[in-house]
């Protein structure tokens, strides 16, 4: 058979090689990889990385459509106390204001254009801006479109709250107010206070470094965020843990306490206020009326620091997620301690910290006769329509101590107010319970100290109560004057007063 010069055969046709079979092969699996590759990567963009994008703080599309329109609102007692102001801008339609911004900045937060949102505002942003998928009906799902947005409906009370605003002044400090029954906040102030207004626009810079600049910090929630040395008003949770673990049967039992008492384990001589109270051997209720340091110290000395800290986990203590729903500071009690430090616990020193919101809760438990109701500031969250897309119940409780020990020290807290060091707290006409605070401030006490009060307050002619806790920083008063007594009981009056008349 005649071949061609290349080895084949004229007329019959060439296969390829087995080499170059494998070749094309090869080549065909990897173009088919790389389209895979290409397909996922374009699914992975549009369903992910697109969503991430769209998400991104950074995206101003979202600051401009979450301005095209006006927002929903924060209510308080039927009325809003935000609204939205059309302006001349190309993009960001419109900004928020706020109604008496000064008087709820603690309660709504801001939302900026420029700043962000936080707080209420930031929190239900997605509500406010009509975006939540709550609002959106099938059509809107599909379509993308936004919907009108909703609102939120919280559980101030406003003459509480004027009350708390006006008390304050221009103290530095907080004040906080709750139902004890149902957890509702009635009230919530930090002074100083600022007008969300003054930063809601794109063009408002030198207010906002302002308020970054000021040193009493005026963007800080000190109801909920500033947790300080709680000093005296601790002495309520040394008294709780003494009763609940048997330490003492009632608040009428004496104490075995010497006067003057010495730090276990030290020289150090611990002193009362009033070197002439009755400090020596007191029951719970004249220590609680003459804040006797003494006693409280050899409480917590006797205690030990595993059960102290067990009772004011169980007040809220220690609670590293304390949502109302505006997340609240870690209110703190030690360990790690020696008997000495131990002692000074239990008179609110050494590293006890607690917040306002913390200290309303104290007293908010022994109030509702030893179970504390969970705080909470927003009752529902609406459409625009008005319906529910969220409801916030009343009245979930966890006891903290028995009701025979709540009783017991609502008795002593009335002696505080009555015949002891709170006597600036009396209602005419209301059972008013309370305690007193002076804790120190820096290094050995070298700043001027806080006043502290908590107390309760119920009214058995229309069942009304509440529970307040006030703490005043810095009132510019000298430090002679600075007690619990003198500066923070008014305040928690007053605040009482506006909540017993509904």
């Amino acid at each position: 058979m005649r071949r061609n010069t290349d080895g084949n055969v004229p007329g019959v046709p060439v296969r390829p090689s087995s080499g170059m079979n494998k070749t094309i092969r090869r080549a065909s699996v990897f173009c088919l990889l790389m389209v895979l590759a290409l397909l996922v990567r374009a699914t992975w963009v549009q369903a992910y990385e697109a969503r991430a994008l769209a998400d991104d703080e950074h995206n101003r599309r979202n600051t401009i459509a979450q301005y095209a329109q006006p927002l929903g609102d924060i209510i308080v007692a039927g009325s809003p106390v935000t609204g939205s102001k059309e302006t001349d801008g190309d993009d960001l339609r419109y900004k928020r204001t706020y109604t008496q911004g000064d008087l709820y900045a603690a309660v709504t937060g801001y939302s900026s254009q420029a700043y962000g949102a936080n707080q209420l505002e930031g929190i239900y942003s997605d509500v406010l801006d009509g975006t939540d998928d709550r609002l959106k009906n099938p059509a809107d799902m599909l379509t993308g479109e936004r919907t009108d947005p909703g609102d939120v409906l919280t559980t101030i009370d406003p003459d509480v709250q004027k009350a708390a605003y006006e008390a304050l002044g221009d103290d530095r400090g907080a004040a906080v107010a709750m139902d004890p029954e149902s957890g509702r906040i009635l009230g919530m102030v930090s002074s100083p206070s600022y007008d969300p207004s003054d930063i809601s626009g794109t063009t408002d810079g030198d207010a906002w470094q302002k308020l970054l600049d000021d040193t009493s910090k005026p963007l800080v929630n000190r109801a909920l965020r500033q947790p300080l040395p709680p000093g005296s008003t601790f002495k309520l949770v040394v008294a709780s843990a003494a009763l609940e673990n048997g330490l003492y049967g009632s608040v009428d039992e004496p104490t075995d306490s010497p006067d003057p008492y010495t730090l276990p384990g030290t020289s150090t001589v611990l002193s009362n206020e009033n070197p002439s109270a009755p400090c020596e051997n007191a029951t719970l209720r004249t220590a609680l009326q003459y804040s006797c340091n003494n006693v409280f110290a050899k409480v917590a000395a006797d205690l030990g620091q595993d059960k102290l800290k067990a009772m004011a986990d169980a007040f809220g203590f220690d609670t590293e997620e304390l949502d109302v729903p505006v997340r609240a500071s870690q209110s703190v009690y030690p360990t790690g301690m020696d008997k000495a430090q131990t002692a000074l616990t239990g008179i609110g020193q050494f590293e006890v910290t607690a917040t306002p919101m913390q200290m309303a809760m104290v007293s908010a438990a022994l109030a509702n006769g030893g179970e504390l109701a969970s705080p909470h500031m927003v009752s529902k969250v609406t459409d625009s329509d008005g319906s529910t897309l969220q409801e916030f119940p009343d009245g979930d409780t966890e006891r903290v101590v028995k009701a025979s020990t709540a009783k017991q020290l609502r008795s002593a807290m009335v002696t505080v107010v009555d015949e002891g060091t709170g006597s600036n707290a009396k209602i005419d006409g209301a059972e008013v319970g309370g305690k007193t605070g002076t804790a120190q401030n820096g290094v050995d006490n070298s700043n001027t100290p806080y006043a502290w009060f908590t107390s309760y307050a119920k009214d058995d002619s229309t069942g009304r109560q509440v529970a307040v806790a006030v703490v005043v920083e810095d009132s510019g008063a000298a430090r002679s004057e600075v007690s619990g007594n003198g500066l923070a009981a008014p305040i928690a009056q007053k605040m009482m007063k506006a909540a017993l008349k509904g």
